[in-house]
């Protein structure tokens, strides 16, 4: 994939569909939540015109690199506290997917899994890394799982949080009434059923979804077009051989045999209503000796809920594994393809 990298709050035009709420996080109540740099990879779309994806990329450039994908219906904002404790001593990299975020909103794109982990190994590539560990929360898991997965031979270490890498017919029915067609339009786009029920419902430390925090999660998806991927997401849950995702899920459930001998490390909320500790203990069967971190007291969002948690127990397990890494990738595009102030 031909893409290109930018850097600044503003990527630049000609854009596909950009959000129509343009956000730029300085500006935001919740920059101080927030306080990463944007960079952009730009897409080629077809009949031309470019996709830009957000991302943002923290650490010193020769650092080993971890890359953090997010889910349904977060954005790199889930992941700020990870981003700042890990910063110092790892290049940490989380994108935006698309239509997530502060990325662009596509409106006829299909939003499938395979073009979610497309994309994301795009941009592995193009920054110009060499081996690289990945983190994954919700749909994030599984894309993470995907990019594992094609580029085994590079991947160092993984973390898993309330995530799913293989079939399951476990769907909560707030979840399946949302595949209702016509109602789940205008449940998730209409009213932001979605991404409004997930600032109470996902977490059980509600006293931690300030309104900052809580504006931090939503100002992204404040109208109908900026929706639509949170919409895409829950339909392209694949529960059926028929469905366009099947065949990607059989891929990356086959692919985790690449990963047994990789350094795994779960970190689960088990007061999780939609990833529940089912998932956790398919994980644990898949990867027997992975590291355990589970917690009653947490739900989905587990990284709000425990990220104080959590750090000390990531920091450590890279420590350990992320010492003998090829940093750079020889032969690939230096990270400033294209430089903006």
């Amino acid at each position: 994939m031909n893409v290109t990298i930018v850097h600044g709050e503003t990527p630049g035009a000609p854009r596909a569909q950009p959000p129509q709420t343009i956000i730029r996080p300085s500006t935001m109540p919740w920059a101080a939540e927030y306080p990463f740099e944007s960079h952009w990879m730009g897409v080629p779309v077809e009949g031309g015109g470019t996709e830009w994806l957000h991302f943002v990329d923290e650490g010193p450039r020769d650092a080993p690199v971890i890359f953090f994908f997010h889910g349904n219906p977060t954005w790199s904002f889930y992941w700020r506290k990870l981003i700042i404790g890990l910063r110092d001593r790892y290049r940490c990299v989380a994108i935006d997917h698309t239509g997530m975020g502060l990325s662009d909103r596509p409106q006829r794109d299909r939003y499938l899994l395979k073009d979610h982990v497309d994309r994301a190994c795009a941009l592995v590539d193009a920054i110009g890394v060499g081996d690289f560990a990945v983190v994954g929360h919700d749909w994030g898991g599984c894309i993470a799982a995907g990019v594992a997965g094609r580029m085994h031979e590079r991947i160092k270490a993984i973390s898993w949080m309330n995530t799913a890498a293989f079939h399951s017919q476990e769907i909560p029915f707030s979840i399946a009434t949302c595949r209702i067609p016509g109602f789940g339009a205008l449940a998730v786009r209409g009213f932001n059923a979605f991404a409004g029920t997930a600032t109470f419902r996902a977490v059980e430390k509600p006293e931690r979804m300030t309104p900052i925090v809580k504006a931090g999660y939503l100002d992204p998806y404040g109208n109908w077009h900026d929706r639509i991927a949170t919409l895409r997401f829950v339909e392209d849950i694949p529960l059926e051989p028929s469905h366009p995702s099947w065949d990607e899920i059989d891929r990356i459930e086959k692919n985790l045999a690449h990963l047994k001998q990789k350094p795994v490390a779960l970190f689960w909320g088990d007061k999780d209503w939609c990833f529940t500790p089912n998932f956790r203990k398919r994980f644990e069967r898949e990867f027997p000796t992975a590291e355990v971190h589970a917690w009653d007291d947490c739900g989905h969002y587990v990284v709000e809920d425990a990220h104080e948690r959590i750090l000390p127990f990531l920091r450590t397990f890279f420590d350990r594994h992320l010492g003998n890494m090829e940093i750079s990738n020889p032969g690939v595009p230096s990270p400033a393809l294209a430089a903006r102030s």
